[in-house]
């Protein structure tokens, strides 16, 4: 087996500890500029939400925490403004009471695994660790290209799906991606795309190159980067370590290693917080599970907006001004449609504020939990809709706790 794992004992006072070092994983890089001394970082990621993908060592966290820039392939946080991450949608039935209940045990699959995983994948984790920590963030794609790449692997994976290899796919990548080989997982990557021609060229080796001039640019203006983008970009001739090197930079590989006493740096960015978002026009306060992204509809409301990528859920809210030639209900019946045999609920809370709940068949979010608050000239419409295991959980009305006006 490739990968070899050492064990070693670390004596701190009197207490014996174990660190665990694996010396073959080749998955972060020390970038250092000729004639410089700032050192920047070279990630490889798994555009995926496994949780086994999420034990990074602790030399990730400490480059991330050095970083004065955060560089991803693009800017996921903008998927927020349109992409639903599930593949289908989750079954519900409902008993004679309207009370929502499943037969399934099944967990929902998504874009990047499954609800089992972690709630965003790698790289939008990453992302959102630069968010938390006030670190500047640069895209090397636009989104555009992004989308154009991902209809064009379609294409490939339908030939795939013909040639019945694409079963093993993504376990294979995943089992390489954890070792940490390079030069394996740029191997299964070139095979894997050779099913159409020229996509290898086109995914890889002209991205790779089109990333590098960016990458550059940042790395001219001596500030220290951390630089995460797909494991399939970093090895081989035409990989990005290489083509660094061609160019003068010294790239050495980090020890992976994964202390039972993390530095401090690893408790601070792993520690959960949620975001706290206000808006000062309405006085809606509202606590997100991550950072929401904050758009102006054309009819000059507001939607902010919240998505676990990984596991497909979406937290979103819209405040617009009170209408005051609708009543309360009639607000109410405009955007929650129960389905057959549900209904909304009234109900008042303590401080003697009217709400209105349920849930709610539209498209394209399919059965969804809708929530509507009043406030002073404001209402909001909240929402909540997500996989097989959170719509069947109590993570939809734990959110409409969270958000009132002021």
């Amino acid at each position: 087996m490739r990968a070899l794992l050492l064990v070693m004992t670390l004596l701190s006072s009197n207490l014996g500890l174990t660190q665990l070092l694996e010396l073959d994983k080749e998955l972060l890089w020390e970038i250092t500029p000729p004639k410089s001394s700032v050192k920047s970082y070279l990630f490889g990621t798994l555009h995926a939400n496994n949780r086994e993908l999420f034990e990074l060592s602790d030399s990730v966290y400490i480059a991330i925490d050095n970083a004065e820039k955060i560089i991803l392939e693009t800017d996921i946080y903008q998927l927020f403004t349109t992409v639903d991450t599930r593949k289908n949608l989750p079954e519900t039935h409902f008993d004679d009471k309207g009370k929502p209940y499943t037969s399934l045990i099944q967990t929902s699959p998504t874009l990047y695994g499954t609800e089992d995983g972690m709630p965003q994948f790698l790289d939008a984790y990453i992302q959102g660790i630069g968010l938390q920590l006030g670190k500047e963030f640069i895209g090397l794609e636009e989104l555009e290209a992004q989308y154009a790449l991902a209809n064009e692997i379609r294409l490939s994976q339908r030939r795939i799906l013909d040639n019945q290899i694409n079963a093993f796919t993504q376990e294979k990548l995943k089992e390489l991606y954890l070792r940490g080989d390079l030069d394996a997982l740029q191997r299964f990557m070139k095979a894997y795309l050779s099913v159409q021609e020229n996509l290898y060229e086109e995914v890889i080796v002209n991205r790779n190159r089109q990333m590098l001039t960016k990458i550059l640019e940042q790395l001219q203006t001596q500030q220290s980067l951390f630089c995460a983008v797909g494991a399939g970009h970093l090895g081989g001739e035409e990989g990005l370590l290489q083509l660094l090197r061609e160019r003068g930079y010294k790239i050495r590989p980090v020890r992976w290693t994964i202390s039972p006493v993390a530095p401090k740096s690893k408790l601070l960015i792993k520690k959960q917080t949620e975001s706290v978002y206000v808006d000062e026009r309405s006085g809606l306060v509202a606590k997100f599970p991550g950072k929401p992204i904050t758009l102006v509809l054309p009819d000059s409301s507001l939607k902010i907006v919240y998505r676990e990528l990984g596991q497909g859920n979406t937290f979103e809210i819209n405040i617009q001004e009170l209408d005051t030639t609708l009543s309360m209900e009639e607000l109410a019946s405009i955007y929650i449609h129960p389905p057959a045999g549900t209904s909304i609920i009234k109900r008042i809370l303590d401080d003697g504020s009217v709400v209105f709940q349920g849930l709610s068949d539209t498209y394209p979010e399919g059965l969804n939990y809708v929530q509507i608050q009043f406030g002073e000239g404001y209402y909001a419409v909240i929402k909540c809709y997500g996989g097989h295991k959170f719509m069947h959980s109590n993570r939809p009305p734990s959110f409409f706790e969270k958000v009132w006006f002021d």
